[in-house]
């Protein structure tokens, strides 16, 4: 009973929530699937709370008759029932217990799946405004709490009120006035609960805002980006000092919360005292006066503990129901957001796709609102990271190309241009002019806010997503490679491909040579995020990912300035493999990508202000004249 106290307040909010008759039937929507087991359970508990009241019963018909009359047998009898009763009872909870498991975690699985298939269903939007830790809440602790409300939190209250009930009807038959003073003591109980339950919850309140600034400190120092800052810049014996401090509140709230329930269960204890003595003491005197026998006292003494334990949980029980329901209502906020990006109903399969893609006077803006977006919840830690947008509009330029600064409302902005099937487009501009962006709108990561965007005639919003993935390879400035296999992240891409394809593929994305001479070979573990692996290694890698998709389309952003000059090569030349005969919009930061182009488009603050090959914009001495002198010159006099 202890252990069930200290769990329902431990998840009790500032207030009791407010539990509508919908939200009711959508979560027993939940327990539909598992109804049958429901009524076992159901059935169960009915069994063995009769099983419970036959025991007093036995034991005032051995003190009172079976004794004094000094019959063996019927000592043998109901001595062997005091013990087949709890070995029954045993077996019971064991296969109701086993019933319970099956509903809570099938619940749980439900839930996970359908909050993990929505998720993956999100826009890019949603996970650069929604924190990591939050959605592991929603998908862990909430979904916990949650199936709570039908295994347990439903289960436990049913159980006490059929066990309260029958505990009554059984006392009333024995004796109706020592049943009304076991009953005079109960609304000190409900008191009790209420007066002590507020200050445990502040003190749980307080644990738990002292452990999530502990573990939010933990996530940040302990991932592989966190871990290297702080070897950095030799701030180790800091963070220890740091987490000290959290540790030790969440220290001190634990004796606190111990010493606060130590008094609680003392209290509860003092009163369930006073029923007992009041029982005892009236029945005593009843007993003196020969109204009933000796075996009755014991048997309400024992009637007692059952009574008081059912109110006591009876008396939490709105708050745990309600807590429950409130986790539902947290997983049925992340099921019911709307998608940014969704699949038409009579969407439709490209065939034959030739590569052509329009842009239509596209404009996109970045929302800054948070109306798709999880509610707010309480935040805790010493700061606040803040999620970094894709919106391509940083004022932060990573050239002097003295241009003005490209902050602004619209990331793109009324931006026309076709790339013809097979051909090179290169986007050049200054750094947050754009150039992400647009590439991101092209496997619809993002829809237009206002334009079109087509594909061999075909608005892509008419196109169902996994098709139009499938013709889309997109090598990202920062690579991402799984904490797993070199063979698993290449086969990530096409998962049924052969060995002899794969090596075709690192080949052509000259890495093959470097995985061969690996101790583990392609069955290497590339780390967290791929850190056991150099820049260009990583880059390499995810190029052969998109060469064992062999999609028609390539978006490419050719980040090679941070290389070394021997990965800059190998990765140039792979590069010009792989775009033969395939449409490829290319971020260019190299002049051999750019004087290879069939198309330049040289964008700035979200327009596209110059068209053409390198020859014709040089000639315009506009914008790209300036980016040559300032960004690309002097990556490629050899070449001119």
């Amino acid at each position: 009973m202890r252990g069930h106290m200290m769990k329902s307040l431990a998840n009790a909010p500032d207030e009791t929530p407010h539990v509508s008759w919908s939200l009711l039937k959508r979560v027993f929507t939940y327990a539909k699937p598992y109804l049958w087991t429901l009524l076992g359970m159901l059935t169960l508990i009915l069994v063995s709370t009769g099983l419970t009241l036959l025991t007093p019963m036995v034991v005032r018909q051995l003190i009172d008759k079976t004794i004094p009359a000094g019959d063996i047998n019927g000592l043998i009898w109901l001595a062997s029932a005091l013990f087949l009763i709890p070995v029954i009872n045993s077996g019971l909870n064991v296969f109701q217990r086993r019933l319970s498991a099956a509903v809570g975690e099938g619940v749980i699985y439900d839930l996970r799946m359908t909050l993990y298939s929505g998720l993956q269903r999100m826009s890019l939007r949603f996970f650069t405004n929604t924190k990591v830790g939050e959605l592991m809440s929603r998908l862990n602790n909430d979904v916990v709490g949650a199936q709570n409300a039908i295994s347990s939190t439903f289960v436990n209250i049913l159980t006490n009120i059929i066990q309260m009930v029958a505990t009554l009807i059984v006392m009333f038959t024995f004796e109706w006035r020592l049943t009304l003073i076991s009953v005079i003591i109960a609304p000190l109980f409900l008191l009790a609960v209420q007066k002590l339950s507020n200050r445990m919850r502040d003190i749980v309140r307080a644990q738990m805002e002292a452990n999530a600034q502990m573990n939010a400190m933990m996530h940040e120092t302990l991932n592989i980006g966190g871990a290297l800052l702080v070897k950095l810049f030799g701030r180790r014996m800091l963070e220890v000092d740091r987490f000290g401090e959290r540790a030790k509140q969440v220290r001190n709230q634990g004796v606190e919360r111990a010493y606060v329930g130590s008094i609680f269960m003392a209290i509860i204890g003092l009163l369930s005292a006073v029923g007992t003595a009041l029982v005892y003491g009236f029945g005593g005197y009843f007993v003196i006066s020969g109204l009933f026998t000796v075996g009755t006292i014991v048997a309400f003494g024992s009637y007692l503990g059952s009574l008081y334990g059912a109110l006591f949980s009876l008396a939490n029980a709105p708050m745990d129901f309600a807590t429950s329901v409130v986790s539902f209502e947290r997983v049925f906020e992340v099921i019911d957001m709307p998608l940014d990006i969704e699949e038409k109903t009579d969407a439709k399969k490209p065939q034959a796709v030739k590569g052509q893609i329009d842009f239509d006077d596209v404009t996109f803006t970045y929302q800054a609102g948070d109306e798709h977006l999880l509610s707010d919840v309480r935040r805790y830690g010493s700061t606040e990271s803040i999620t970094a947008s894709l919106s391509g509009t940083s004022p932060v330029s990573n050239v002097d190309d003295g241009h003005h600064s490209q902050a602004r409302g619209n990331a793109l902005e009324h931006v026309s241009f076709c790339v013809e099937p097979g051909s090179l487009v290169a986007l050049v501009g200054p750094s947050g002019a754009g150039k992400t962006t647009l590439t991101y709108l092209i496997p619809r990561l993002y829809d237009p806010t206002s334009g079109c965007i087509r594909l061999d005639g075909v608005d892509l919003r008419d196109l169902k997503l996994d098709a139009l993935a499938d013709q889309i390879g997109m090598v990202t400035q920062e690579t991402y490679l799984f904490h797993d296999t070199i063979r698993t992240n290449l086969l990530y891409s096409k998962l049924d491909a052969s060995q002899a394809e794969i090596e075709a593929a690192c080949k052509t994305a000259n890495i093959h040579d470097f995985i061969y001479d690996l101790p583990d070979g392609y069955d290497t573990v590339v780390g967290e995020r791929g850190y056991r692996l150099s820049g260009g290694e990583k880059q390499r890698i995810a190029l052969a990912r998109v060469i064992l998709k062999n999609p028609r389309i390539l978006v490419l952003d050719e980040a090679t300035s941070s290389l070394d000059s021997e990965s800059e090569a190998l990765i140039q030349e792979a590069l010009n493999r792989v775009m033969a005969e395939r449409t490829s919009i290319v971020i260019a930061h190299r002049l051999s990508t750019i004087l290879a182009a069939d198309q330049i488009l040289v964008i700035d603050r979200g327009q596209v202000l110059e068209k053409g090959t390198h020859t014709e914009l040089l000639s315009q001495k506009g914008l790209y004249s300036q980016l040559y002198r300032t960004q690309f010159r002097k990556h490629g006099k050899e070449l001119e």
